[in-house]
């Protein structure tokens, strides 16, 4: 059986080579582009390391500050024309995309897997979000709607319409190496805005690989260079980005540290922006819940991704009478998971990103049993044959306090703290007691408790939801978090107006001009 997968995986690494090598990207590439052209750089390379096997995929060179700024010019300049496209015109670009990443979706969905480590059923879903996104712009790009008001002036009107605001800088992580930056541009684009994307360091082929499809479409129909920039390299690119006053937009996806510091940066010269941070991602079992439903929520919400996704649960808030029963059925699931190769679909839990990683989660496991932490099922890192890579972990159960410092700290892998509850207003209040602010849910047939739970006096995070987990969120629906979390929003409903600034207008069509607060001048 080992060899057999063996085999499976060395037949996805040689697709993933075919498929970069069908983009043009090789073992050392540019990592600068201004969706025309691909720049030159006196910048160290980034080596991208597969967390699946450990072997070194290729090298992207840096983004220097030449490139920087011919990136940042480029995307001005296209601006001045990109704004007056109409926008079912730009939505018919974006739709476009959409269609080639259909073409590319088996092959671009194993580059992310291979790439960041997530299963390949993931990856595959993650360019489906892509896809759904576009679909969502191009209906967007007839809808970008403003509102007529009546005025107290007579012969007057008064309206108000959404203008581009110019460069976006987008900021992405590696846990999502495509789909969030999908998020943000396709809607950007429609809206008349060109971006200029700063990919995790940890993921670059993925941005490559995107960069490449899109740039066929924006060449295809003549759009003009510059509206589709990338730059790639560490945070030392994406705090020129935070500062550079020409980017009136940030949307910054990562960890709360990270999104403080571009959030000081950007606010100090009074621009935007969008930021995605941190989830401390908690359920609630009801002792009304359905555990059928409970028990699988809670366990791919866990596990998926290997704990990486900001909307993992790392957080079960158990009603006292159900509790022993959650605790047992978890801990059988538990034993029933099958870690490695992401791209086996036989797999449940794939790598985590890299070694840094594993580090955390090592440290984030000592700091729990020190502070009191009573590990149901053991974490421990992953060795011998097909854990070679030296980042594959096991998910893992502890009992906990709500007062255990290590509780409210988000810990990017697979580690899930049990807590009890008596009363629903304590378990919403265990919920709501840490920093950060993304997605939460309830299991639950208690109407009421489902209501409470949705009440201003319930969850406090911007994502909540009843009889699903934590993960999951649709692109329909505005994605984002409070307090911690940032406040951002992306994706759907009315998430397209970050991408604008608003204009009121006044029109008056009479013969006379009425003066504020009945001023009169004698001219």
């Amino acid at each position: 059986m080992l060899a057999i997968l063996k085999v499976a995986s060395i037949f996805f690494y040689i697709k993933t080579m075919e498929f970069l090598q069908q983009l043009n990207i090789g073992p050392e590439n540019a990592g600068t582009s201004t969706g025309g052209k691909w720049l030159p750089s006196g910048a160290p390379a980034i080596a991208s390391f597969s967390p699946v096997d450990g072997k070194r995929i290729a090298t992207v060179t840096a983004t220097d500050k030449a490139g920087y700024e011919a990136v940042i010019t480029a995307a001005r300049q296209a601006f001045i024309e990109w704004r007056t496209w109409p926008s079912p015109r730009r939505g018919e670009v974006v739709r476009q995309i959409g269609e080639a990443l259909r073409q590319n979706k088996q092959a671009l969905g194993r580059l992310v897997s291979y790439e960041m480590g997530k299963s390949l059923q993931e990856g595959l879903g993650e360019v489906q979000e892509m896809i759904d996104i576009c679909d969502l712009a191009v209906g967007l790009s007839r809808q970008l709607n403003g509102l007529t008001m009546h005025s107290e002036r007579p012969a007057h009107r008064m309206y108000e319409q959404w203008h581009p605001l110019g460069v976006v800088g987008i900021i992405s992580a590696f846990n999502f190496p495509v789909a969030v930056w999908s998020w943000n541009s396709m809607i950007a684009w429609v809206c008349g805005n060109t971006c200029v994307w700063k990919p995790s360091e940890k993921t670059p082929l993925c941005a490559l690989a995107c960069q490449h499809i899109v740039a066929a479409v924006f060449k295809a129909n003549n759009v003009p260079e510059g509206v589709c920039g990338l730059v790639t390299g560490d945070r030392e690119i994406g705090e020129w980005l935070a500062a550079d006053t020409r980017i009136p937009l940030i949307s910054a996806t990562g960890s709360t540290r990270m999104g403080k510091a571009v959030g000081t940066a950007v606010a100090s010269r009074l621009g935007k922006s969008l930021l995605e941070l941190g989830g401390n991602n908690a359920i609630i079992i009801s002792a009304d819940a359905d555990l059928n439903i409970a028990i699988p929520g809670a366990v791919f919400g866990a596990v998926g991704t290997a704990g990486q996704r900001c909307t993992t649960t790392r957080r079960l808030i158990i009603h006292d009478a159900v509790y022993d029963s959650v605790k047992d059925k978890l801990t059988a699931a538990y034993g029933q998971l099958s870690i490695g190769d992401p791209l086996n679909e036989q797999n449940h839990v794939g790598p985590l990103i890299d070694t840094d990683a594993v580090k955390a989660y090592q440290m984030a496991i000592a700091a729990g049993k020190q502070q009191g932490c009573r590990f149901l099922v053991e974490g421990e890192v992953l060795a011998g044959d097909g854990f070679e890579s030296g980042c594959y972990v096991r998910p893992c159960i502890a009992e906990a306090d709500p007062a255990y410092p290590i509780v409210a700290q988000e810990t990017f892998a697979p580690i899930l703290y049990l807590l009890r509850y008596k009363t629903l207003d304590e378990a919403i209040a265990i919920q709501n007691g840490v920093p950060q602010g993304l997605s939460s849910s309830i299991m639950t047939l208690n109407l009421r408790e489902a209501e409470q739970f949705l009440s201003v006096a319930g969850s406090d995070c911007g994502i909540a939801n009843v009889n699903i987990g934590t993960s999951g969120a649709e692109i329909g629906g505005a994605f984002g978090g409070e307090k911690e979390t940032g406040g951002g929003r992306e994706s759907g409903s009315d998430a397209w107006k970050a991408y604008m600034r608003r204009q009121t207008n006044t029109i008056n069509y009479s013969t006379q001009l009425p003066l504020a607060q009945g001023i009169k001048f004698n001219l």
